[in-house]
């Protein structure tokens, strides 16, 4: 284990500079895109009006500055002690842990790889970044519009997945294939205990053919089993109109201690995630995206478990650690996950009785290969040591091969791997 040396933390104050008194929640328009399902202002009632104003204000904390992005997002510099987390109230009086007291050991050197591994590692950020940059003791928080809102099913549902969405690769139930139209293909490993996950995983904008629908690539961290009571810790890249209003590739994590009934949340859209991480936004578009038979970009994402204080942490690329899910907000994650799940995940609402068009990945079938299909590589866990090491006896699944399917693989430069994503709608796809 590689030691970042001693506990750095931050007690939440009380005293906010004078810029905050200034702060005003509708001070920026926030472009949105609206959706066919989206009510709109006018057809609300007052009781309506009033709920969502109340869970704007719960949602967009006081910025002492604000950066207006150029896909039109406004990301809000916000203290790091007033972040959404701490509306917690079992977090009322908690000292934020600035860094890790561990770090996981790696088995690849992203700068110690072969020409060809240079050649297919190109640089990605996020679109706020040429706006401008967070000042210390802030982090970025992607403002929430009443737009945002309105396009939930409900403001209780706003930012939140629908219940049973996790791929189940050992399920014989057909009753669960295609429940609620969450169609997966992934790789996984299960049977032992694992204490965090990493891959790097190539970004696409997947075409999503109804506002209702999302297309996603991550990785689960899963304890339990697939019932009431699972828990997970989600991270990747996702489109979803729904959720932020455009067709734009973004950085997400997600949350849940009971199946997505009740806890837990995309991003910092409720209490639960510490941020402590100036420089990267939940949320936020990530640029640029992969092209067919061009340019291909990917992401590195890291999920780990702190073996002193049991916090599961999130890293982004090389040098972002983004900030940590307390360990009191799990159950079976309290100790250690029982399985790891790599891959793709679209909703197909099968609005006319046939399948969608909605990609997943680049949308086109794993068979394809590099810069024509989307790949996860250097497919890692971590050990109750702390060390990342290869995983053993990767399985894949998919509902529908026909639809989405996936194909592994293995090499020196690329550890495990695999190819998977498909075009939805095809002559194979039933």
């Amino acid at each position: 284990m590689e030691s970042w040396g001693g506990l750095h933390s931050l007690r939440r104050g009380k005293a906010r500079p004078l810029a905050v008194i200034f702060y005003a929640l509708w001070g920026f328009v926030a472009v949105s895109v609206a959706c066919a399902s989206s009510p709109s202002s006018s057809s609300l009632s007052s009781k309506q009006k009033l709920q969502v104003q109340k869970h704007l204000r719960r949602l967009n904390k006081p910025a002492l500055k604000s950066i207006k992005s150029p896909d039109g997002d406004v990301i809000d510099c916000v203290h790091i002690s007033d972040q959404p987390a701490f509306d917690h109230p079992f977090l009322k009086d908690h000292k934020i842990q600035m860094r890790p007291n561990y770090h996981p050991e790696g088995l690849f050197d992203e700068n110690n790889v072969s020409t060809e591994g240079k050649r297919r590692r190109n640089p990605v950020t996020q679109l706020w970044h040429l706006s401008g940059k967070c000042p210390e003791n802030t982090i970025p928080i992607r403002r929430t519009d009443k737009d945002d809102v309105l396009r939930a099913s409900s403001v209780k549902r706003y930012g939140r997945k629908q219940h049973r969405t996790i791929p189940q690769p050992k399920s014989a139930d057909p009753g669960l294939i295609n429940q609620g139209g969450h169609q997966h293909a992934i790789a996984y490993v299960d049977g032992g205990k694992y204490y965090g996950a990493k891959a790097t995983i190539n970004v696409w904008e997947p075409k999503i053919e109804r506002p209702n629908e999302f297309s996603l690539s991550q990785l689960w961290i899963l304890g339990g089993t697939f019932g009431e009571d699972l828990n997970s810790i989600e991270a990747g890249w996702q489109v979803s109109p729904e959720l932020y209003g455009d067709n734009n590739t973004r950085l997400f994590s997600y949350w849940t201690s009971d199946a997505y009934q009740a806890t837990g949340c995309y991003n910092l859209l409720c209490s639960g995630f510490i941020q402590i991480n100036n420089e990267i936004a939940m949320g936020a578009s990530i640029s640029p995206v992969s092209a067919y038979r061009n340019s291909q970009y990917d992401i590195s994402i890291l999920v780990w478990k702190d073996p002193n204080e049991g916090h599961w942490w999130m890293q982004f690329g090389d040098d972002y650690v983004l900030g940590y899910w307390p360990s009191f907000l799990f159950s079976y994650l309290g100790d250690s996950a029982s399985m790891i799940e790599w891959g793709g995940e679209v909703v197909n609402t099968e609005p006319s009785g046939e399948h969608t068009s909605t990609q997943m990945g680049s949308g086109h079938f794993p068979e394809e290969g590099f810069g024509k299909a989307s790949y996860f590589r250097n497919l890692q866990v971590v050990d109750s040591s702390n060390n990342l090491r290869a995983p053993k006896e990767i399985g894949t699944f998919t509902e529908l091969s026909g639809c989405y399917d996936v194909q592994t693989g293995s090499n020196a430069d690329w550890g495990h791997y695999f190819y998977y994503g498909g075009p939805g709608r095809n002559p194979k796809c039933a």
